[in-house]
């Protein structure tokens, strides 16, 4: 077992130290609700008069899937474990007849589900557990299958899922916390009890500690040749020491995977009030060619299929409704879009499995299909990375207006395709310089129509919408 090392913490905060003069610090940058009061770095100037909207003028729409693997049904497994470490809650969400759900999780739902997903666009993350409930390890074996049969598992989401997927390591093992160096379970605790993984585990520990967990898990992914640029907290792992989190996936995500904009996975918000959108953390020489930071990526629902063990699914036409009515007029993700933030929904794998019923799925579908019919124009699926890089060029990017000839400047830190600005109008067609190259916009009828390289006429009186992919460095447009 490879047991990876990150870089320190003294490290980390020496790189960060070292940031460019003349970009100031946000502590917070104050979204409301159950995001965390975390380091968010350095920030850049930014023209008060210009706007960065969304990517392509559309709304992000992803899908987050939970507790998926390759053939463990992680509801089977996980269930009689969460109810040994917590007997307090025994008569109430444990106490369910899992001896008599299926152990597994069959490739040929796998291959239905990302068929349809491929079918009608649909993009997210998908997590791979890579030390199931502890029931074997993925870049080994699995106990109960044969090799060939976790090969075959493997090859299909490399196949399937990847192109259109992030993978996620749920840390390790979903269930009891590994102790990285032998590779084995926590012992018990002094109560009786065992140390969890989505637990307070990160309670009292190290920036360096957590790090290195995470770094553990994202090795396995890597283990696996599958591509990862984040991670998922299962449950409440981290709850105890978020700032740690951060800046110990960032240490963690770069140092195993080398990955330019690391992002994670653990935080749902599902007030109206409060924004859904990506938070920019850590971020450190974005003057520089060396910059750095993590995207944390929230929800926008919980699981709406039903119970995560896939014991409970919900009634397929009273879900959907609650997500998207029928006259496309109510419903959190209409909300939500109607908002002009991202849209991120949830479920976890067993539950979509739903011990086979397929009612979940057919859930899902029509959720999919409702998206399709009203918002089709209005809405654009990523990936949570792609997510993430957007974001991350949204809020570390310096935009400015020079006085003389009203010249924008862009210095960017990271690239990202199809961004998006709401300028005040030029007289002439606008021009962008990068380097040695240049190339003119063309005007399109409308928002719906922007690309990369056209133009059209902004949501406000006199001013003019961009689209163009966003180059790292500096840049501007005439």
């Amino acid at each position: 077992m490879i047991h990876p090392m990150p870089r320190t913490r003294r490290q980390f905060l020496a790189y960060a130290a070292g940031a460019a003069i003349g970009f100031h610090a946000h502590p917070r940058l104050g979204l409301a609700g159950p995001m965390p009061d975390v380091e968010l770095g350095e920030r850049p100037q930014q023209d008060e008069g210009i706007r960065v909207l969304n990517p392509y003028g559309r709304v992000p729409v992803s899908f987050i899937v939970d507790d998926s693997t390759c053939l463990a049904n992680m509801g089977h497994f996980c269930l009689p474990q969460f109810k040994e470490a917590w007997p307090e809650r025994k008569g109430k969400i444990y106490d369910k007849a899992w001896k008599t759900w299926p152990r597994e999780i069959p490739d040929t739902f796998v291959r239905e589900f990302g068929e349809f997903c491929r079918e009608h666009g649909v993009k997210g993350k998908y997590s791979i557990v890579p030390y199931p409930a502890c029931v074997g390890w993925l870049d080994r074996e699995l106990p109960g299958w044969s090799r060939g049969e976790l090969r075959a598992s493997l090859d299909l989401v490399r196949e399937l899922m990847v192109p259109d997927w992030d993978i996620h390591p749920e840390m390790i093992s979903h269930t009891r916390v590994i102790d990285i160096r032998s590779g084995r379970p926590l012992p018990q605790r002094e109560d009786g009890s065992y140390w969890m993984e989505n637990g307070g585990w990160c309670a009292g520990r190290s920036q360096d500690e957590i790090a290195g967990y995470i770094a553990y898990a994202l090795q396995l992914i890597k283990n696996l040749d599958l591509p990862c640029e984040g991670f998922t907290t299962p449950g409440g792992f981290g709850n105890p020491a978020k700032a740690l989190l951060s800046k110990g996936g960032l240490e963690a995500v770069r140092s195993v995977l080398g990955s330019e904009i690391p992002h994670y996975f653990k935080y749902v918000v599902t007030d109206i009030s409060d924004s859904t959108q990506p938070q920019v953390e850590a971020a450190a020489g974005i003057g520089g060619d060396t910059a750095q930071c993590i995207v944390n990526v929230p929800s926008c629902t919980g699981d709406y299929l039903g119970s995560w063990d896939g014991a409970a699914p919900n009634p397929t036409d009273e879900t959907v409704e609650r997500q998207i009515s029928s006259d496309f007029t109510s419903g959190r993700l209409v909300e939500v879009i109607n908002k002009g933030e991202p849209a991120c929904f949830l479920t976890h794998w067993p539950g979509m499995y739903a011990n086979g019923t397929g009612i979940a799925f057919r859930t899902f579908k029509e959720t999919v299909r409702r998206l399709r019919r009203g918002f089709a124009d209005r809405i654009r699926w990523m990936k949570l990375s792609e997510i993430a890089r957007y974001w991350a060029a949204k809020e570390l990017t310096a935009i400015t207006v020079e006085a003389a000839d009203g010249t924008l400047r862009l210095k960017a830190p990271f690239s990202a395709p199809g961004f998006t600005l709401e300028i005040p109008t030029h007289a002439a067609p606008p021009l962008m310089r990068h380097g040695q190259s240049e190339h003119q916009f063309l005007e399109v009828a409308s928002m719906k129509e922007l690309s990369p390289r056209t133009w059209t006429k902004g949501a406000t009186a006199g001013h003019r919408m961009l689209c163009f992919d966003l180059p790292k460095g500096e840049s501007s447009i005439h």
